[in-house]
C-alpha cells in the first residue's frame, strides 16, 4: 500500500513513544502469558477477509471508545496488528495515553502472519 508522506509522518513520531515486536516475540509472548490478548485493528472488512484465529477485533476507528469497556484491565499485556504495522503503531499510542501500560505493535501486522504461515480464520 502507498501511504501518503503526512501520515507516515504521524506513525514514525509515535514508534519511539511504543514497543514494536517481532512475529517470533508477539508468538512467544502469548505462549507464555495466556491471558496476554493479541487484537485486530483493522477495519470490519478486513476483520471478515481473514484474521489471526485467535485475535479479539476492535477497529482503529472505535478503539478510544470500546477499549476500556472491551479489555478493563490497563495492564492486561495487549498487542495489536493491523495490515503492515502502521495503524497499530497509532492504536498502540492512544492506548497508553489512555492508562493502558503493556501494549506492543506487531511489525508486519497481518501481511507478515500471513507470510510465516499464522493460523488464521474467517
Amino acid at each position: 500500500m502507498d501511504h501518503s508522506p503526512e501520515f507516515l509522518k504521524v506513525v514514525n513520531e509515535a514508534r519511539p513513544r511504543i514497543r514494536e515486536i517481532t512475529l517470533e516475540e508477539a508468538r512467544v509472548r502469548l505462549e507464555q502469558n495466556p491471558k496476554a490478548i493479541l487484537i485486530d485493528v483493522r477495519e470490519d472488512a478486513e476483520w471478515a477477509a481473514g484474521h489471526a484465529a485467535e485475535a479479539k477485533h476492535l477497529g482503529k476507528g472505535v478503539l478510544e471508545r470500546d477499549l476500556e469497556k472491551r479489555f478493563p484491565d490497563a495492564h492486561t499485556e495487549i498487542i495489536m496488528y493491523c495490515g503492515g504495522g502502521y495503524r497499530s503503531a497509532l492504536t498502540c499510542e492512544v492506548a497508553q495515553r489512555m492508562g493502558y501500560q503493556n501494549v506492543s505493535s506487531l511489525i508486519g501486522g497481518y501481511k507478515a502472519m500471513v507470510q510465516a504461515g499464522w493460523p488464521m480464520a474467517r
